[in-house]
């Protein structure tokens, strides 16, 4: 096939698997698309949010969708389980970011390497503190996106009140196998990015190490993140190239929990609503190339 040909097929599939998603994850289309993006980024997410939105539903019907398998961990004070990756203890942070960022494990001294695709869809709490360990920033930097579902329109939830089933598990077909996911990872890698989109995205990093509030800007990791996020959007939108809307969508559920806002700006207000508010209006400051 050519590139095109290659693309549009890829597309195709893609599509199918967010209907899938879509059929169980009920009015979040947006939140759908940042998840499939992140998988084909070969990325990990983070959902932060309140209980009983739809996180846990979501990672279930990613992993049967794509015909993987999925264990759901609940994280505790003692044991590397990663529902409530807040409640874990560093040590298991620890252990779980090599995981993450090495994709192999250790164990007794002897190392084995994660099977392909992996990917780590970690929840937290934004509201609940007690015997919770907050993530550093190490960790934090290892998760391509984080993203929030929000609570359902309500022709949404009409539907999930009147149609929910008590199954744990979705019922979901598999779309798409994983020998199929991980060419489609490969198909990423060959998006094409103009230079002035490179640069596009280092003069928003560059603001995000320079604003007043923010005491820690974005990584260069960060950077490399949103690049690939980029590409990965292009390839689900049947494109074989990137436009700068694919960056300015994508800058905040990349960088937000990247950067740390400094002590002062931190005792006013969240830091997760605040960190968000100054990426848009970074956003809104850098030129975006024609």
């Amino acid at each position: 096939m050519t590139a095109p040909e290659a693309v549009a097929t890829a597309s195709a599939k893609l599509q199918a698997l967010e209907a899938a998603l879509n059929a169980v994850v009920r009015g979040k289309a947006d939140v759908v698309r940042m998840s499939v993006v992140c998988l084909l980024s070969r990325g990990h997410l983070l959902i932060e949010d309140v209980p009983g939105v739809g996180k846990t539903t979501l990672a279930h019907a990613l992993a049967r969708s794509v015909d993987c398998s999925f264990h759901r961990l609940q994280c505790t004070s003692d044991m590397l389980l990663a529902d409530e990756i807040n409640r874990t203890t560093p040590k298991t942070q620890s252990a779980l970011l090599e995981a993450m960022n090495e994709q192999q494990i250790t164990l007794d001294g002897v190392t084995y390497p994660m099977a392909q695709p992996f990917m780590v869809i970690a929840t937290q709490n934004p509201v609940e503190h007690h015997g919770t360990y907050p993530l550093p920033e190490s960790q934090m930097d290892r998760f391509l996106m984080r993203i929030r579902v929000g609570y359902p329109d309500a022709a949404s939830e009409r539907e999930i009140v009147r149609f929910a089933r008590a199954a744990t598990a979705p019922d979901v077909k598999p779309v798409i196998s994983p020998g199929e996911l991980v060419e489609m990872q490969r198909a990423v890698e060959r998006i094409r990015v103009d230079d002035a989109l490179v640069d596009y995205i280092l003069a928003i990093v560059e603001q995000t190490r320079k604003h007043e509030q923010l005491a820690l800007g974005v990584s260069p990791r960060g950077a490399q993140g949103l690049y690939r996020a980029a590409q990965a959007m292009a390839l689900v939108e049947g494109r074989d190239y990137v436009l700068p809307d694919d960056i300015k969508r994508l800058a905040v559920p990349v960088f937000a929990h990247r950067v740390v806002l400094n002590q002062r700006t931190t005792l006013i207000t969240r830091s997760t609503e605040v960190s968000e508010r100054i990426l848009n209006e970074i956003l809104k400051l850098v030129e975006v190339p024609l």
